[in-house]
């Protein structure tokens, strides 16, 4: 690895183009900060707006922008693009920490009547390109990175003080049509958004900041929630799409995204779904988190991987959708020490999509497939998964449940 120029430290993975340690990666980038917001009040554009979950329901209402107006904003609320340039974890990190979290406090009810910056944050949601912005803070910001499991992370926080529309900002029209339809359901508002291609980190910040639903029952919904609705609501949706195809043939798709590794697994079978998470580095077969649905679908919440596994549902359907066919799915997530900064779900969202595109490898039998995974594992990653494939849900029922035809 090579050293770090300022302290001859070893550079972490994800910041070898820069040739820094972390320490001092994040020296320059507060000190970069510093330098460009010299006023409480300062000129820009913002797309992007983060709902807290703290103190709830009197929560914070940020709109994120960075501390100068340029071009190329739009490039700090872009995880569509980043995935699709394979942005590194330091440009996305760069980018990120550069946003200033202006906020704002607000009850999740005001959703239905509307302060004036609630308006304007609720506007700056429906934007194509950013919308250009005069900010007045109440005070200069604490300079610090958030980072976050489930949300992309974002800089430095200040009270809001002021907040003005300096053009007439790009509305989505799309958007805007459904947002002014107070009769539509937020689920049904939802799915025809994403029917007329606006992606889901789009779709959560409109319903965030209490832009879709009923009049009478829009409200706030923090972020880290918002993301895993629109994940879960599109999966259910494709769902009942997919159970009318016909079933898969064997197959293994594998890929990665910033460090995420997926092998995913497709039995011919009527639709069902496991997920597990393990570290690749200090493997040990008795550390794993997992979840799994049944044909019938999940009645709670999926605790142990949380938002993860929402978004790999969302891609795994997605896939299937297109190829028209149903499986049992079998996904197995490897986190290795490349991933080294939490940046949100939508990471394991795209990885999850990275794998899917890859070309599938067909098997004639379960059991050379699970060959496959258990020789993958042991030569990519040093992992020895024969238990962890013991404990599957999944191939509990693959393996032995048996079909009518067999009786």
């Amino acid at each position: 690895m090579p050293a770090c120029l300022i302290c001859k430290s070893e550079v972490p993975h994800y910041l070898e183009d820069r040739r820094l340690c972390q320490k001092h990666a994040k020296q320059e980038n507060v000190l970069n900060l510093k330098n460009q917001l010299s006023d409480k009040d300062f000129h820009s554009s913002s797309g992007s707006v983060f709902v807290g979950r703290f103190n709830y329901p009197n929560i914070n209402v940020g709109i994120l922008a960075p501390p100068v107006l340029s071009e190329n904003n739009w490039l700090h609320d872009a995880p569509d693009y980043w995935s699709s340039r394979n942005f590194t974890i330091s440009s996305i990190v760069d980018l990120r920490s550069s946003l200033l979290n202006n906020r704002f406090q607000s009850n999740v009810l005001d959703a239905r009547k509307s302060s004036k910056l609630l308006s304007l944050s609720q506007e700056i949601s429906m934007v194509e390109k950013p919308a250009e912005i005069e900010v007045s803070l109440e005070e200069k910001p604490s300079f610090r990175v958030n980072f976050s499991d489930t949300a992309l992370p974002y800089g430095p926080a200040a009270k809001l003080k002021q907040l003005e529309l300096t053009a007439n900002p790009k509305v989505n029209q799309k958007i805007e049509k459904i947002v002014y339809d107070t009769d539509l359901k937020a689920n049904d508002g939802i799915m025809l958004l994403y029917e007329k291609g606006i992606n889901e980190h789009s779709l959560s910040k409109v319903l965030s900041v209490g832009n879709l639903g009923m009049k009478k029952d829009r409200k706030l919904v923090p972020t880290r929630y918002a993301i895993t609705a629109v994940d879960d609501i599109l999966g259910k949706n494709l769902i009942s799409k997919v159970k009318d195809c016909q079933e898969s043939n064997y197959q293994a798709y594998f890929g990665s995204y910033l460090g995420n590794y997926y092998l995913i697994l497709l039995f011919p079978d009527i639709w069902s779904y496991e997920l597990f998470e393990m570290y690749a580095p200090n493997f040990k077969p008795d550390k794993y988190s997992t979840d799994a649905e049944s044909y019938g679908g999940r009645t709670t919440y999926a605790e142990q991987t949380a938002g993860g596994y929402y978004t790999v549902r969302l891609a795994i359907l997605e896939k299937l959708a297109k190829i028209k066919r149903q499986s049992s799915v079998l996904a197995l997530r490897f986190i290795t020490d490349e991933y080294e900064i939490p940046l949100g779900v939508w990471v394991t969202r795209e990885a999850a999509r990275k794998s899917l595109q890859s070309k599938p490898i067909e098997f004639s039998s379960k059991e050379l497939m699970l060959e496959y995974a258990k020789k993958l594992a042991l030569k990519r990653f040093k992992c020895d998964i024969s238990l962890i494939l013991e404990k599957s849900f999944i191939l509990k029922n693959v393996l032995h449940q048996k079909k009518l035809f067999q009786f």
